[in-house]
């Protein structure tokens, strides 16, 4: 009987013993190790992190280059400009027609475009709405053992969840620290151990043995391995290479109904992250925020800040009572909440600062925070509604006469 194409591809990689479970459980393991070097706050391991990107400028064709160390990202643009470094300069060799920052992007773009090749990465078309929903609500060894092949599995709880913790949350707040200009001035930027999301992921599917590589592959990815270990941010100009220290502090917490150990960053009180050089940044519950919401939130600075995100911590670091009070908020009415029994719905007028009329409705947590209590917050609701009932069934989707049906809600 001839083979299946669906059963041909199912055996594709190493044949079908490697989508065992354990080697996923595996996988998702060495996941986790690599989220641990992408938040790592300790100094970089320079003559490491030199070697390997030595090794990268050989593989292209040119000499090692000099290397400058600076301790943050944010010290990188006024050192090469300073320096007068250029992100397109090179020492030609054989007629290329790139900067090494370009031949190494291309290098290793391309490797890593055959190793996808080797893994065949996406959605597979032959799931079906069981397998993709055993892929969103099982365990990664449950949804293979459920019959979702091993691709997208991978795709989503390692790679994803690695992007999502480290390229979507820690790069990106780094990120905020440098000026516009910064592409213009440094050129391509290489995230060091916040590249892990890319590098981890491939690095554990091969270290489970989910894969095989060519040997040109498996040495560049040993050479990314080693520099994402060992290094923060860094950017190559020509024969000269920028090395920026990795960060001294960082602080995470994980990420509410994660369901592939993703984290983001926090700290109730201190930057979530900082460095050697003074540069931070203070973040609550994975959102960047100004100084001032942390250090000192006041309900001037509130009802000037045009940002939704911003404003909403710095209320709710301020405390809601406390800013409503301070802030001499009009109160339109106030009820008992049918769905949350002992709690009462305010509803108030907010400041005409916030931009197009609205309201705020104050309403109360259905459910316990860790510390046993129940947190109060605010929900921007329209002008229109003049009832606290109503303003609550708005956030549902419901009327307020059937909202005021719940037994109990969230």
């Amino acid at each position: 009987m001839a083979t299946s194409r669906a059963a041909r591809r199912r055996t594709s990689l190493l044949g079908r013993k490697i989508f065992a479970p354990e080697r996923v459980a595996s996988a998702c393991l060495l996941r986790d190790e690599w989220l641990e070097h992408g938040v790592r706050a300790e100094p970089s391991d320079r003559p490491t992190a030199e070697a390997a990107v030595s090794e990268l400028y050989r593989l292209v064709g040119e000499p090692p280059p000099e290397f400058v160390w600076v301790p943050s990202p944010a010290a990188a643009p006024a050192v090469a400009t300073a320096m007068g470094l250029d992100p397109g300069a090179w020492q030609p060799r054989l007629n290329n027609q790139l900067p090494p920052s370009g031949r190494i992007a291309t290098l290793l773009s391309a490797s890593r475009h055959r190793m996808d090749q080797r893994l065949r990465r996406g959605q597979p078309p032959w799931m079906n709405a069981a397998q993709r929903e055993a892929m969103w609500t099982l365990s990664p060894e449950e949804a293979v053992r459920a019959g979702v092949p091993v691709e997208p599995i991978l795709a989503l709880a390692v790679q994803d969840s690695l992007r999502t913790s480290l390229s979507d949350g820690v790069a990106a707040a780094i990120r905020t620290l440098l000026p516009d200009n910064a592409r213009d001035v440094l050129g391509i930027a290489w995230y060091g151990q916040q590249d892990a999301y890319r590098v981890g992921y491939y690095d554990a599917i091969r270290q489970a043995g989910l894969v095989a590589l060519r040997g040109d592959d498996l040495r560049l990815l040993d050479i990314q391995v080693a520099l994402t270990r060992s290094t923060g941010w860094w950017w190559s100009l020509g024969p000269v290479c920028v090395m920026a220290e990795r960060p001294t502090v960082v602080h995470t917490e994980p990420t509410p109904n994660a369901r592939h150990n993703e984290r983001r960053l926090h700290h109730p009180d201190l930057p979530a992250i900082g460095f050697a050089d003074g540069s931070h940044v203070y973040i609550q519950h994975g959102a960047v925020v100004p100084d001032w919401v942390v250090l000192d939130p006041t309900p001037e600075r509130i009802r000037g800040e045009r940002n939704i995100e911003v404003r909403r911590c710095a209320i709710e670091r301020l405390g809601w009572d406390v800013y409503v009070d301070r802030a001499e908020l009009e109160l339109i009415a106030e009820q008992n909440d049918p769905g949350n029994p002992g709690a009462t719905l305010r509803l108030y007028d907010a400041p005409s600062e916030w931009g197009r009329p609205l309201r705020v409705l104050l309403a109360v947590n259905g459910s316990l925070e860790r510390d046993g209590h129940r947190r109060r917050y605010g929900l921007n609701v329209p002008e229109w509604i003049d009832d606290p009932l109503s303003a609550a069934g708005w956030t549902y989707g419901l009327s307020g006469d059937h909202y005021a049906q719940l037994v109990r809600r969230t």
